[in-house]
C-alpha cells in the first residue's frame, strides 16, 4: 500500500513539474506580441490601401488586441525581467502602476474601436487610430526597440 502511495505521490509531483516547465511567461507574451503585430498588419494594410476594407477582418483584428490588452499584463511576472530574447524593459517592473495605466489606456481603446464597429475606411481609420497611438505610447517606455 505504501508502495502505491509513493508511486502515485511521485507521478503526481513529475505531472506538476513538466506541467509549469511548460508555461513560460516570456514565451507566452512573444507569442501574444506576435499576434498583436500581426492584428496590427492587417489594420495598417487596409489604412494604407494595400489591401481592401474588410469589415470582419478589422473586428477579428480588433478582438485580438482585445485579448492582448485583457491578458498581457499577466505575462510580466516578477522574475521574468531577463531571457528568451525578451524586448521588456527593466521599467515595466520598477514602474509596474504607470506599465498597467499604459495596458488600462490601450484596453479602453481597444474597446471603443470595437463599439465603434467600423463598417468603412474611414471610420477604421478613426477607431484605429488611437489604438496605434496607445501601442506606441506603451512601447516608447516599456519595449527595448530593435536594433535593425
Amino acid at each position: 500500500m505504501l508502495k502505491i502511495l509513493l508511486t502515485v505521490t511521485l507521478s503526481a509531483l513529475c505531472l506538476a513539474t513538466v506541467a509549469m516547465a511548460d508555461t513560460n511567461p516570456i514565451l507566452e507574451r512573444q507569442d501574444l506580441m506576435k499576434d498583436t503585430r500581426d492584428a496590427a498588419k492587417v489594420i495598417g494594410g487596409m489604412i494604407k490601401e494595400e489591401q481592401p476594407f474588410d469589415a470582419q477582418a478589422a473586428m477579428a483584428a480588433f478582438e485580438t488586441w482585445k485579448k492582448t490588452a485583457t491578458t498581457a499584463g499577466d505575462l510580466f511576472p516578477e522574475g521574468s525581467e531577463t531571457g528568451n530574447d525578451t524586448e521588456a524593459k527593466s521599467t515595466i517592473w520598477t514602474d509596474r502602476a504607470g506599465f498597467d495605466s499604459k495596458l488600462a489606456d490601450f484596453g479602453a481603446r481597444v474597446d471603443a474601436a470595437i463599439a465603434a464597429k467600423p463598417e468603412n475606411l474611414e471610420a477604421l481609420k478613426a477607431a484605429a487610430g488611437p489604438v496605434f497611438k496607445a501601442c506606441k505610447a506603451c512601447h516608447e517606455e516599456y519595449r527595448v526597440e530593435d536594433e535593425d
